[in-house]
């Protein structure tokens, strides 16, 4: 754990959490009172403070709106029984900023600037984070290019600002999904692994697209065969075949998902068996075809699983067993809540108590 560091803090003169219906939150409907905001310039990091949400002032030229320069990252905050404000896994998505960054040749944050800024914010708008079970507080870390420049060159200033909203469920039903064989995620050599915005930008159009067929989301195959999956929509993805939980190996097209690291560890301490290799759209087919294919899910900070109902694929439905008959994805999102709401005890040191 890094040193607390003090930044300044402005307070907003008017809350607007009065203005929150906490029983129909949503997905980033509201947003709190509050953000942390950094500079960078001249080779350094400097003048981190909170300020009152609100927007930003920027130039036309602002490079990261032409050339892309923007990182982003996603964890969410519960509250335990006892009130307190409980933060998962901001470390790993500290780290993971830092990657994406580098991908993108944007300057590294010092951690601590992104800790002490999240729990000092946190502190000041934990009345935002809900209590109620299947809730919490998303958290928004982002940086991006700054400069006023029109041409192509890495920026040489940045701003990294986080803001959070309390938010319901993502899903409120399984979902039906499709193998997309034509459009790409990301290639190898790509941005795949990292946590950009052109990644998610590049999306749009395919989901859309899926979602005018009926389904909700996308199963992302390889770019080179469209032979192997790689993730789902804007998830990692995992299939229970036989017992056993298979997902993607991680590689430079997939995004190493902090919460699909989460959901293979509390699998493995649970005696739950997996894997992490290629898996092929045959196989999963074909155990589908069979009645092999027990469970599916996306994996990720929003829904944290989310179950698949439907694979569509080729023109043709398979439809996976019932969620109430399912035993795996519920036994790991019980033991996961229970760790991010402090019901359990946290085994691998992934709570941050604000």
């Amino acid at each position: 754990m890094v040193d607390t560091l003090a930044f300044p803090i402005e307070k907003t003169t008017q809350s607007r959490l009065s203005q929150v219906d906490f029983t129909n939150l949503g997905f980033g409907k509201y947003y709190s009172d509050h953000m942390f905001i950094a500079e960078y310039a001249e080779g350094k990091w400097h003048s981190p403070r909170i300020i009152p949400y609100g927007d930003l002032s920027l130039s036309p030229a602002t490079s990261a709106l032409h050339y892309g320069q923007a990182v982003f990252e996603g964890l969410k905050a519960y509250k335990n029984a006892e009130g307190e404000v409980l933060i998962f896994r901001p470390e790993a998505n500290a780290q993971r900023l830092n990657a994406s960054a580098e991908r993108l040749a944007m300057p590294a944050l010092p951690e601590d600037i992104f800790i002490n800024g999240l729990q000092q914010l946190l502190t000041l708008d934990k009345d935002w984070v809900p209590a109620a079970a299947g809730h919490s507080l998303y958290i928004r870390p982002f940086m991006f290019a700054t400069d006023a420049y029109t041409g192509v060159r890495p920026s040489e200033t940045y701003y990294f600002i986080i803001f959070t909203c309390p938010v319901g469920v993502y899903y409120n039903k399984p979902v039906r999904v499709k193998v997309e064989t034509e459009f790409t995620r990301a290639a190898k050599g790509g941005t795949g692994a990292a946590k950009a915005a052109g990644n998610y930008a590049a999306s749009l159009l395919p989901a859309t697209l899926a979602q005018k067929a009926g389904y909700d989301q996308l199963l992302w195959t390889d770019a080179k065969t469209h032979e192997y999956f790689e993730e789902s929509g804007t998830m990692n993805v995992m299939f229970v075949i036989d017992g056993k939980l298979i997902t993607p190996a991680t590689s430079d097209s997939i995004l190493k998902g902090i919460t699909r690291d989460s959901v293979l560890k509390v699998a493995q301490k649970l005696g739950i068996p997996t894997e992490e290799r290629a898996v092929s759209v045959k196989e999963v087919i074909d155990a589908a075809k069979n009645g092999n294919l027990q469970e599916a899910f996306g994996v990720g900070t929003a829904a944290t699983i989310a179950p698949i109902a439907v694979i569509g694929h080729e023109g043709t439905d398979y439809t996976l067993p019932a969620v109430e008959n399912r035993t795996i994805a519920p036994r790991i999102q019980t033991a996961l809540d229970d760790i991010k709401t402090g019901k359990a005890a946290d085994p691998f040191g992934w709570i941050l108590k604000v």
